[in-house]
């Protein structure tokens, strides 16, 4: 489902105020809390961040890479909470917000089947994590199985990113330039393929 002109416009300007910050001595701490916040409720995800404070100092992409796992995680907490405490009420106002009702509805029956490959793909791809963080603690998930699945896809897609931008640095800034347009489509087509996955293992 796509967003609403006016919802569309002030993520727009909330994503670009974000990443001013790459530009002031708020950055990484204005990182972390996007970091945090995505895993959970927040709409902006804290990669492009990730990428300019990067790109700003290569030496300093794997640190923040893994300043960014570490808080996306703890966040992903909080939205287990969430979904043990308060589904019905918080739980189901976010993943209503996000248009994924459908989504969670999908895989909310078989989640303690699939749900180390569910918050693993949710992890890792565009698809929206903080769904299936909620879904975790609304399943019953055991913690230690959450945490596991969400280290390994948080981990491998922002150190990932970080491992890049410390042996490219502004080629990948060059790279991401030129193919932004494509990189933008592959990202949906892996969400997308994603989606399919879950629905089939389910």
């Amino acid at each position: 489902m796509t967003e609403s002109p006016a919802k569309e416009g002030w993520l727009k300007r909330l994503y670009q105020r974000i990443l001013d910050e790459a530009d002031t001595r708020r950055g990484p701490a204005v990182l972390a809390a996007v970091s945090f916040a995505e895993s959970s409720f927040f709409p902006i995800p804290p990669d492009p961040l990730l990428i300019a404070l990067g790109l700003g100092n290569p030496k300093r992409a794997i640190p923040l890479a893994l300043m960014t796992t570490v808080a996306s995680v703890a966040g992903g907490l909080l939205g287990y909470v969430i979904g043990v405490w308060a589904f019905d009420t918080i739980g189901l106002a976010i993943i209503d917000f996000f248009n994924a009702r459908e989504t969670y509805d999908k895989v909310a029956e078989s989640f303690l089947e699939i749900g180390f490959l569910a918050v693993l793909a949710a992890a890792l791809t565009p698809i929206p994590y903080k769904v299936f963080t909620i879904a975790a603690g609304a399943a019953g998930m055991p913690l230690v199985i959450f945490i596991s699945a969400s280290l390994l896809g948080r981990g491998a897609r922002f150190v990932g990113e970080g491992i890049l931008i410390r042996i490219f640095g502004d080629q990948v800034k060059e790279f991401i330039d030129r193919w932004f347009g494509w990189l933008t489509l592959g990202a949906l087509l892996l969400g997308i393929l994603g989606f399919f996955a879950l629905k089939f293992l389910g």
